[in-house]
C-alpha cells in the first residue's frame, strides 16, 4: 500500500495535465460552471462512490465525477451546456480502456507463457513477486497520473469560474500537489472492501497474472493519459484481470462477480447524472 501510494503521488512528475484540461473545459462549458455546479457534481460522484463502496462494486470515481458534472451541467443550462465531443470520447472509453486492458493482458499472459516455458512454477512465482512490485509501480504511476487529474480538472475550472485564474484557464501547482497528496493518502488509507474484490473475488491470481494484469493495465492508463482521455482506471484493471483470469480458463473467471462491476459501470454516468442534477438544485439555494 505505500508502495503503491508513493507512485500515486509523484505521477505528475511524468504526465502532462491533459486530463486536467479535459476534465475542466471538455465536459460542460467552462462558462456554465459556478460553485453551484461543481456542489452537485461533487455531491453526486461522491453519494454514488459511498453507495458503491458499501456494497463492495468496484464503481469508476471517475464517471461518477464526469456524470455528475454533466447531470449538474444540464440542470442549469440544458443540453448546450455539454461539451458533446468530449463526453462522448470519455463514455466510448467505458468500453474500450476495460477491453484494450483484457486484450494486453491476455497478450502478455500469452509472451510470458512462451518465454518461461522452460522454468519451473517455483522459479516462475519468485521470479514475478520481484517483478510484480515494478509492474504495480507502473500501474501507481497511471493511476495517479489519469485520476488525480479529473480532480485538478474540477477544481482549476472552479477556480477559473469565480475569477481566480484571469482571463486562461490553467492548473496552478498547488492544486497540482494537494490532488496528488489526496491521491497517495486515499491509496494509502482506504478501499479494503473494493481491495478485495479486485485481488480475490474476479480470479485467483498468482503473481505472473499479477505482473500481466497490472502491466496491461499500466500500458492502458498510459496511452489514455496521453490522449487526455479521463478513462477509469477500475474498469481498466477489472478488465485485465478478466483477460489473466480467461487466458488460464473461462471457468477460471468468476463471471457473476465480473456482471455485477459490469452492471456498475453501465449505471454509474445516468446515476451520478441524476444526483448530480438534484444537488445542484440544492447547491443553487446554497451558493
Amino acid at each position: 500500500m505505500i508502495w503503491a501510494a508513493f507512485f500515486n503521488f509523484i505521477a505528475f512528475l511524468f504526465f502532462g495535465l491533459h486530463v486536467a484540461q479535459t476534465v475542466g473545459t471538455g465536459i460542460v462549458a467552462a462558462e456554465v460552471v459556478d460553485a453551484a455546479v461543481i456542489f452537485g457534481a461533487l455531491m453526486g460522484a461522491i453519494c454514488w462512490n459511498l453507495l458503491t463502496w458499501w456494497l463492495g462494486i468496484p464503481s469508476s470515481s471517475s464517471h461518477a465525477l464526469i456524470g455528475g458534472l454533466a447531470g449538474a451541467g444540464m440542470m442549469k443550462a440544458g443540453l448546450t451546456a455539454i461539451v458533446w465531443s468530449g463526453l462522448g470520447v470519455t463514455a466510448a472509453a467505458i468500453v474500450l480502456s476495460p477491453l484494450l486492458g483484457f486484450l494486453l493482458a491476455l497478450l502478455l499472459v500469452l509472451i510470458v507463457s512462451w518465454a518461461f516455458v522452460r522454468s519451473t512454477p517455483s522459479a516462475v512465482d519468485n521470479t514475478f513477486r520481484t517483478l510484480q512490485l515494478v509492474s504495480a509501480a507502473f500501474y501507481s504511476l497511471g493511476h495517479g497520473g489519469n485520476d488525480a487529474q479529473k480532480t485538478m480538472g474540477v477544481i482549476a475550472v472552479l477556480l477559473y469560474s469565480q475569477g481566480f485564474l484571469g482571463a486562461a484557464f490553467y492548473v496552478p501547482f498547488w492544486v497540482i500537489l494537494t490532488c496528488q497528496a489526496a491521491m497517495g493518502l486515499g491509496t494509502l488509507f482506504g478501499g479494503w472492501r473494493i481491495v478485495h474484490t479486485m485481488g480475490s473475488k474476479i480470479t485467483r491470481l498468482h503473481p505472473v497474472q499479477g505482473f500481466c494484469a497490472e502491466a496491461g493495465g499500466a500500458i492502458t492508463l498510459f496511452l489514455a493519459t496521453y490522449l487526455g482521455i479521463p478513462v477509469s482506471t477500475t474498469h481498466t484493471i477489472t478488465g485485465a484481470i478478466i483477460g489473466v483470469g480467461a487466458a488460464r480458463k473461462v471457468a477460471a473467471v468468476r463471471w457473476n462477480v465480473a456482471s455485477n462491476v459490469v452492471f456498475a459501470w453501465i449505471v454509474t454516468l445516468p446515476a451520478t447524472a441524476l444526483f448530480g442534477s438534484v444537488f445542484y438544485g440544492l447547491g443553487s439555494f446554497l451558493f
